[in-house]
């Protein structure tokens, strides 16, 4: 409940009273007005923490994919994921380096999902019908913090399962999950609509920890119809997910499952992908059409001006948010006034009394 000093100003605008109450009234009205902005919260706070300030991310990584046409992808920024082991998903494709599967064209990384006309023999010697590609920043690029963002045009079809994400740079040495896993963007072809972001960590419990959460677009739009902005806003204790303008998902250590570790604490580098079947998303079938691309416009990552220990003090609620659900959020100007005068402790709740003892006043002789 949240109760405002100002209600009830216009009701009491209205009323004729004598001199002597008006006085009082006015005395009455203007110390609430000292103490508006003044606020009880006792309901749960927004399940949202709120975002830093725009300003306070300062560009420390990108690439813009500004390459010749036809090129292949920076090799000082990317390199490549490769085979067709399925990769613990029972994926369909085999992953390659070749140009049919990634190169660079008309500004974007082009990622394509081809079926093949021949059963294609992977470097680990797995036989596919599908190939793909799937880069990574791993040994290249890795960073523990700060915004990471990618703008991208989704493949579409039954059995298409692009992905903009992060694993943990310890992956070689503790192997996943205990590496930790960061899903800015997935999106499978059966939901056009509709892309997840998610945390997958180790649990003593399971396989996995795991937080996600999904945007929706409106009915009969589709991600593949154009580009979108997919981000993620990583600080110590908390991970918030963007899709364009729209913060849609907050993850705290706090919200983590029992059982689990929040592992989001170490440098993680970057993958793009474009995986074709699996578990998740099915295998395609004679809707799908092939070849199917992902085009990614740029991904850029920043750091935080503010510092880690700043903008977790300034944007987590860790620490107070159960010291407030528990107690009384009050402004300073309502403190005061409290102080002053007791009888206004309660603001609008109070006036309608006032008013009538101020009309009893001025009409008593």
């Amino acid at each position: 409940m949240h109760y405002e000093c100002a209600k009830g100003i216009p009701r009491v605008l209205r009323l004729a009273l004598p001199p002597q109450g008006a006085i009082f009234l006015l005395t009455t009205l203007l110390a609430c007005l000292l103490g508006c902005g003044c606020h009880f919260y006792h309901d749960p706070p927004p399940p949202m923490l709120p975002a830093p300030p725009a300003s306070s991310w300062t560009p420390v990584w990108s690439d813009e994919f500004n390459g010749p046409d036809g090129s292949a992808p920076d090799p000082k920024k990317w390199t490549y994921d490769l085979g067709g082991t399925g990769w613990g998903n029972s994926e369909l494709e085999c992953y390659t380096n070749r140009l049919q599967n990634a190169h660079i064209q008309n500004g974007n990384l082009v990622i394509t999902a081809r079926q093949e006309s021949a059963p294609y023999t992977c470097s680990d010697g797995v036989v596919r019908n599908y190939t793909s590609a799937r880069l990574k920043t791993q040994g290249l690029f890795n960073q523990a913090y700060g915004r990471f963002e990618a703008r991208i045009k989704t493949p579409a079809g039954q059995g298409m399962w692009p992905a903009f994400w992060m694993l943990g740079n310890d992956i070689t040495s503790v192997g996943w999950p205990k590496c930790g896993e960061i899903d800015i963007m997935e999106n499978i072809g059966r939901e056009p609509g509709t892309v997840h972001g998610s945390l997958h960590g180790p649990s003593a419990n399971g396989r996995t920890s795991d937080l996600t959460s999904v945007f929706t677009l409106a009915a009969g739009q589709e991600f593949a119809d154009d580009f979108h902005l997919y981000a993620v806003e990583w600080e110590p204790g908390v991970i918030r997910f963007y899709l364009d303008t729209n913060l849609y998902a907050t993850f705290t250590k706090a919200q983590w499952p029992a059982g689990g570790t929040w592992i989001f604490d170490h440098p993680f580098f970057i993958l793009l992908n474009v995986a074709v079947g699996g578990t998740w998303p099915g295998s395609p079938d004679s809707t799908t059409q092939f070849p199917q691309q992902m085009l990614v416009d740029y991904v850029r990552v920043y750091t935080s001006t503010l510092g880690n220990d700043s903008v977790a003090h300034a944007f987590t609620r860790e620490d107070s948010s159960s010291q407030k659900n528990q107690g009384v959020g009050v402004s300073l100007p309502c403190l005061i006034w409290r102080f002053l005068c007791p009888l206004c402790a309660l603001c609008a709740p109070c006036v309608k009394t006032l008013i009538s003892r101020a009309h009893t006043k001025g009409t008593t002789p």
